[in-house]
């Protein structure tokens, strides 16, 4: 059986997990997780080696094609560098191209987060059978994967998508580096920022919401505390979902005017929250966006849940088989619209392409 791998390296756990290529439908056939290193990257890539390793011993019907990885940024996806995220700092200029090619002789790949999410969204949740597709991570913060033409857009340096980085407002919460942005707005840390904000407010009005009854509360403010104070009734947590709605509503609109998707893909916090953002997005979308665009796209919450970060990783994986087989044919037929194919890339992916076959 053709099996690729997908790594999921987070913060603080990884997952590699190991699905079926051919199949109409992905299946998880096996799933390691372990605690990640984030003092030694050399140490972790060890463990995934041995994990992988295995996992292949166990099952000797397996014949690895391919491994895919999804890791937060930012990251050189061309080099597979992991260049010190936030949360594995130390890990800079980490190469996980050269260490897993060497132990494994397969093609492997590594996306953002984002565009990972996006590709498993798009191969089998919410996006199916779409040809241009966004995907919005809204959790901790703001960001998007691109599906434009049924490829993954990453742009001239791998830097597409970086959405929450677009100033909505001259003022506001603060988020990527600007206050006001789409991130400031829409995002988990966002709305916390704009909790606080305010609830200082309110607390000096004498009007002193559920989720912050005094000053001495700010800065336990969350955006999952807004949201139960939400759930229980509270009115400045309408106020402040209603105020992220909008924003949402804008920042879609400008995404649907300039890359006309068939679906717009919402994962994490719209998912949890879409009742109470929903009703200020969608008039927000009909004030902004174009409307043939906006009637030719959809708005739909993730479908993949818990789970995208396997799926997301081993998407990336699916992905990295299927362009070594489109290279190498490319290759081998001169197909290369007047240009030169590279010589190092032709020799590696049509050898490498024998080789599968021949196992």
């Amino acid at each position: 059986m053709k099996v690729v791998a997908g790594i999921d390296i987070g913060g603080t756990k990884c997952a590699i997990s190991f699905a079926g290529i051919g199949e109409e439908k992905i299946v998880i056939l096996d799933k390691v997780r372990m605690e990640t290193d984030v003092e030694c990257f050399d140490t972790a890539m060890q463990k995934f080696i041995l994990a992988i390793r295995s996992s292949l011993k166990k099952h000797e019907q397996w014949k690895l094609m391919a491994i895919g990885i999804s890791c937060g940024g930012p990251l050189d996806a061309k080099k597979g560098l992991i260049l010190s995220p936030p949360n594995l700092s130390k890990w800079d200029h980490a190469d996980v191209f050269t260490p897993l090619q060497k132990a494994f002789g397969v093609p492997v790949m590594i996306q953002n987060d984002a565009d990972a999410c996006a590709l498993a969204e798009w191969r089998m949740g919410a996006g199916q059978g779409s040809r241009n597709m966004i995907f919005l991570t809204f959790g901790t913060g703001m960001g998007a994967g691109l599906i434009l033409n049924n490829e993954l857009y990453s742009g001239s340096t791998g830097m597409a998508g970086e959405v929450g980085h677009v100033r909505l407002e001259n003022d506001g919460p603060y988020g990527y580096g600007k206050y006001g942005s789409f991130e400031g707005f829409c995002s988990g840390g966002g709305i916390a920022n704009l909790g606080k904000m305010l609830a200082k407010k309110a607390i000096h009005e004498g009007k002193a919401p559920l989720f912050c009854p005094d000053e001495s509360c700010l800065d336990q403010i969350s955006s999952k505390s807004i949201a139960k104070a939400l759930d229980q009734g509270d009115e400045l947590a309408r106020e402040i979902f209603s105020i992220v709605g909008s924003y949402l509503g804008r920042g879609l609109a400008l995404l649907i005017d300039i890359l006309n998707p068939e679906v717009i893909v919402i994962g994490s916090i719209y998912g949890r929250q879409k009742d109470a953002l929903d009703a200020r997005m969608y008039e927000m979308l009909e004030e902004e966006a174009l409307s043939a665009s906006r009637a030719a796209c959809r708005i739909v919450p993730a479908s993949l849940g818990e789970m995208i970060g396997d799926y997301a990783a081993i998407s990336v994986g699916i992905k990295a088989y299927e362009d070594l087989y489109r290279y190498a044919d490319r290759a081998q037929t001169g197909s290369f619209e007047g240009k030169k194919a590279p010589v190092e890339r032709f020799s590696f992916s049509v050898s490498m392409k024998r080789e599968m076959e021949q196992a």
